[in-house]
């Protein structure tokens, strides 16, 4: 496919030039194509190419000529996943609204700064997030909102909610010019001044990372995936929803990850693209019921978000014959891939993130910011179509995140000289231990290949004398017996002295956000309560 250069959000990007022009005109390539194959499947309900469209379409009706939603108009969701939230994001993109998409761990303080700061009009949320909002709305906590709809459940429907059924009737919305450089989407990261940072995604990064995932991993219209992770994150949304609205491939939904279930669709769907965190798979292959079915569709695993030992890369090659594995490095700023392992890698590089996706310019830079030369440790900045404008009403973010057209990851990476990136740790989670700097993931790394680790997070402990010292936090494998001079002895065979932990404490399993990656200041305060005693 042929890539030009074109200027966006005042950027000069790498783009494909045949291309949707916007989110709805992608949905519309594949309803011609494939109009009766199933887009979507949920808890026994099959929606087709075309049900899909005509539900988006009167979903868009409903909200333009009843409830007074125009462009730019933002569009709260509040849900798991579900039929539901699909229809809402395509119907957003027919009015050229903005889905704020919410994630529902949120505490209600935290859910009422991002209704609020994102000017949010209407809000759409379901029978297991009702309650948050409700005490919201008793406190008047929610002044802009002017309708709340409510998805059906197993109880009757709240009346002070509008049921959103109702936006199901027959209705036309006119024609709205959206062009893909207007707002998709708005998701909020964690900030540094403490405040989440609204990340405004565009029609153009949507496509173009649907277009990079389809470019790399080969996928076609006969392609299925399994959707376990959350639909308000880039990589459920962008990197398996909207990849297969791309490809005309099918999208399996769940509600949650949940083992069991998991593996039963794995097989009786005849799922053939997995895209998943690392801890995901690792249940999946411990789990009893496993071995019970067979996975013979599967051709495409994909994985990110955490280090995979290589215990785990052998069995799932192993129990996918065949399979293509593919790590991919992203994030809410990079509306998904910014790299992706190409399918055939040599095993030398079984620890990289792959390659910069087609479109992206990629670079590691020093302090100074000048650029690193090959296997020197950087910052990793990224710039393409992918990348989003800015963040919403945060002119302070905007400056300090972007530098002569690209993002500012706040990761620390390296190249090599054939172009693959690794990822070496968040600049955040560098350890500096008495001015020797250490990168918690190529602790991780070794960590993770013990036989009787399960999970591995590493985090700097305070200490009087270097100032932070190695601490490392492990989830043994079940039924393994492992101790702490067990643990520092493997590692004091493959790393430097001033690696292995100093500290080493198990726990039943590392917290984690809904996209799967390890809260590291969660495992921080974790130590100042029970390490700090030691």
């Amino acid at each position: 496919m042929k890539i030009v250069y074109e200027t966006h959000f005042n950027r000069q990007v790498k783009v494909y030039k045949n291309r949707p022009k916007n989110l709805t005109d992608m949905l519309r390539q594949s309803v011609e194509s494939y109009p009766q194959r199933e887009a979507l499947v949920m808890n026994g309900r099959r929606i087709t190419y075309l049900q899909l469209w005509e539900k988006a379409e009167r979903m868009a009706g409903n909200l333009y000529v009843f409830y007074g939603v125009r462009k730019g108009d933002r569009i709260a969701l509040l849900l798991s996943n579900s039929l539901e939230f699909v229809y809402a994001i395509f119907a957003c993109a027919r009015l050229g609204a903005i889905a704020v998409t919410l994630n529902t761990r949120l505490k209600e303080d935290e859910l009422s700064y991002m209704l609020n700061h994102s000017g949010a009009k209407v809000l759409i949320t379901d029978e297991e997030n009702v309650a948050k909002i409700d005490h919201l709305r008793k406190e008047l906590a929610l002044p802009g909102i002017s309708h709340f709809f409510l998805t059906a459940g197993e109880t009757t429907l709240n009346q002070d909610y509008l049921p959103f059924e109702i936006l199901e009737q027959k209705a036309l919305a006119p024609d709205t010019e959206v062009s893909e450089d207007d707002a998709l989407f708005i998701m909020y990261t964690s900030g540094t001044t403490g405040l989440p940072k609204g990340a405004i995604g565009s029609h153009l990064g949507a496509i173009h990372s649907a277009m990079n995932y389809e470019m790399v991993l080969k996928t076609t219209h006969q392609t299925k995936t399994l959707i376990a992770v959350p639909l308000f994150h880039v990589t459920g949304l962008i990197g398996q929803l909207l990849h297969m609205i791309r490809v005309g491939g099918t999208s399996v939904i769940m509600k949650r990850f949940k083992s069991e279930l998991f593996i039963r669709l794995i097989s009786e769907e005849n799922i053939t693209f997995l895209f998943n965190v690392p801890a995901i798979y690792v249940m999946m292959l411990a789990h009893p019921d496993f071995p019970k079915y067979n996975y013979h569709s599967v051709n495409c695993i994909a994985y990110g978000g955490a280090p995979m030992s290589e215990d785990t890369i052998s069995a799932l090659q192993k129990a996918f014959p065949g399979v293509y594995l593919h790590n991919a490095y992203g994030a809410t700023e990079t509306s998904s891939p910014a790299t992706l392992m190409p399918q055939v890698y040599a095993k030398s590089k079984m620890h990289s993130v792959g390659l910069p996706v087609p479109v992206a310019d990629v670079k590691v830079v020093d302090s100074e910011g000048n650029p690193c030369r090959i296997g020197e440790v950087g910052e990793l900045l990224i710039k393409g179509p992918m990348v989003v404008e800015g963040y919403w009403d945060n002119e302070e973010a905007n400056r300090k995140s972007f530098i002569d057209g690209y993002w500012r990851s706040g990761d620390m990476a390296k190249m090599d000289e054939d172009g693959f990136v690794y990822i070496m740790d968040r600049m955040k989670d560098m350890i500096n231990r008495g001015g020797e700097k250490i990168f918690s993931v190529e602790v991780e790394n070794v960590l993770y290949n013990h036989p009787k680790v399960l999970e591995a997070a590493v985090v700097g402990a305070p200490h009087d004398i270097y100032g932070e010292v190695v601490a490392a936090f492990i989830v043994p494998k079940a039924g393994a017996v492992v101790n702490e001079e067990e643990i520092r002895g493997f590692v004091a065979e493959r790393l430097a002295d001033y690696k292995v932990p100093a500290y080493v404490e198990f726990i039943s399993e590392l917290p984690r956000n809904p996209g799967g990656k390890v809260i590291k200041t969660k495992l921080k305060e974790l130590w100042s309560k029970s390490g700090s005693n030691r």
